[in-house]
């Protein structure tokens, strides 16, 4: 999360209703699921994009390299295809050579899919830093492989279903950590390409759990907009809340879905379980793979899932800024 923020396939089948994905009488769906994605792959992602080998992610960096090399190949397995020529998207704000991923589904509406949802996290680092215990690389399981690992299987779900009926981006952003300049050089390009973008929706350090249980994750911005009401009413129960330490941090402002509701005026928002008291090693060598919960990150991902699905194939833009 960007200098704490101003301060510091379908798999197993199931009918249970709350938790399936969104159908409608015109269009039925056939599968409803509820374990999407399953924790070996998240493992099995979370823990390469943490690795050592990484180097920390720092952006510009040859270990940043292997992470734009492994998510493109990700994209590529499953079928989707670069938004642009390539799927990098060059950075124009940045002294480094730095790439934000942009991976492209197109969607199933004849109408709808002239309008645009997009998906993302930051999969970038600080690199390395002073060492503790001699370890210098401040690894980022947390922040902010855990959230890059939820945008890979959220993508792979919706290659394999292609039930989006708008179109969809899939962006790993690249130098969040200097500024969110990944999300603002994307969000002022795809702007000025007149990109009818619906909603942000943004993964930001979701590898260990909250300290309590009246909620799953929180959303910033919590009040700008109803998206938080649309979200709970899908899911069928409180899945996401509010929580005072987002107001007093601005974390609306600090990550990256902030550049794209600055560029187009619409609800982009972030869901995280980092609460300030759940986890003591933000941008640290101890921000460690071995730390992070992978049962609850798949527990995240499988219950968003079918609520990013309802949320992108409504008919009408339904979710909407508070005015």
């Amino acid at each position: 999360m960007k200098k704490i923020l101003f301060f510091t396939a379908l798999l197993v089948l199931s009918c249970k209703t709350n938790q399936a994905v969104h159908t409608t009488q015109e269009e039925p769906f056939a599968v409803s699921a509820i374990n999407f994605a399953e924790e070996k792959n998240v493992s099995k992602t979370l823990s390469f994009l943490a690795s050592d080998a990484l180097e920390g992610r720092d952006s510009g960096s040859a270990g940043i390299e292997k992470a734009s090399v492994f998510l493109e190949n990700l994209l590529k397995e499953n079928n989707v295809k670069p938004y642009f020529k390539t799927y990098r998207d060059t950075l124009s704000n940045f002294d480094k050579t730095s790439y934000n991923i942009v991976g492209y589904i197109e969607g199933t509406d004849v109408n709808l899919k002239n309008e645009f949802v997009i998906i993302g996290a930051h999969y970038d680092h600080i690199g390395k830093i002073s060492a503790v215990n001699g370890d210098d690389i401040a690894n980022g399981a947390n922040d902010n492989a855990s959230g890059s690992t939820a945008v890979t299987e959220v993508m792979k779900y919706f290659a394999q279903s292609k039930s989006n009926k708008r179109s969809l981006l899939f962006v790993f952003f690249s130098a969040e950590e200097k500024g969110l300049l990944g999300s603002k050089h994307l969000a002022k390009k795809l702007k000025e390409q007149n990109l009818n973008l619906y909603f942000m929706f943004n993964f930001e350090m979701i590898g260990v759990k909250m300290k309590r249980d009246d909620m799953l994750l929180y959303l910033t911005g919590f009040g700008r907009s109803n998206m938080a009401q649309i979200m709970n009413e899908y899911a069928g129960e409180k899945l996401v809340g509010y929580i005072p330490i987002q107001s007093k941090y601005q974390l609306f402002r600090a990550s990256d879905n902030y550049p794209f509701f600055n560029e187009f005026d619409v609800p982009a928002q972030t869901v995280s379980t980092f609460d300030f008291e759940n986890f003591d090693f933000y941008h640290q060598p101890d921000d460690e793979f071995e730390l992070m919960d992978t049962k609850h990150m798949t527990n995240v991902v499988n219950k968003m899932i079918p609520v990013l699905d309802k949320m992108m194939n409504a008919n009408s833009k339904e979710i909407q800024l508070n005015k």
